[in-house]
């Protein structure tokens, strides 16, 4: 669930990724050897197959906001934002970093899954790890703006 959240950047979009994928393995779940590895790579394909037909038409703009108290750990706040700037990637660049970084897949394999070279997979890798870094960056340059003025 966590692989087609991060593709998909909703839960409700994952839940319906994983049901599709999951219904289309049971019809052949004999012949299937290493389940996990076939699943992940089924998800990966379904959902570059509703790229490919929806195309542009839909925008991710970020994450709604969660419910949160006052006593929200920092390291949740952490993740929130970097899920948020995840979401603010090209599509193609989001399913490398979450491959190669979440899945922990080598280059090599996440080349595979996704039908690129290794070149490519390296390539995307550090052009998404430099945007997400100057996400980042500007996001807490942004909040240190707004506690200054508050300040002053």
């Amino acid at each position: 669930m966590r692989t087609a959240f991060l593709l998909t950047g909703s839960m409700h979009s994952a839940e319906d990724l994983v049901q599709t994928v999951l219904l289309k393995a049971y019809r052949g779940w004999e012949t299937i050897d290493e389940p996990f590895p076939y699943l992940r790579r089924a998800m990966v394909n379904q959902h570059i197959s509703l790229w490919r037909r929806i195309g542009s038409r839909e925008l991710i703009t970020g994450f709604p906001p969660e419910r949160t108290t006052p006593d929200v750990s920092a390291a949740f706040a952490q993740r929130a934002e970097l899920l948020d700037a995840l979401a603010r990637l090209p599509k193609r660049m989001r399913a490398v970093l979450v491959l190669r970084y979440w899945e922990d897949l080598s280059e090599a394999d996440t080349a595979a899954i996704l039908g690129c070279s290794t070149g490519s997979v390296k390539a995307q890798a550090s052009r998404g790890l430099a945007r997400l870094r100057g996400i980042l960056q500007s996001e807490a340059a942004t909040r240190a703006g707004r506690v200054a003025e508050g300040m002053a």
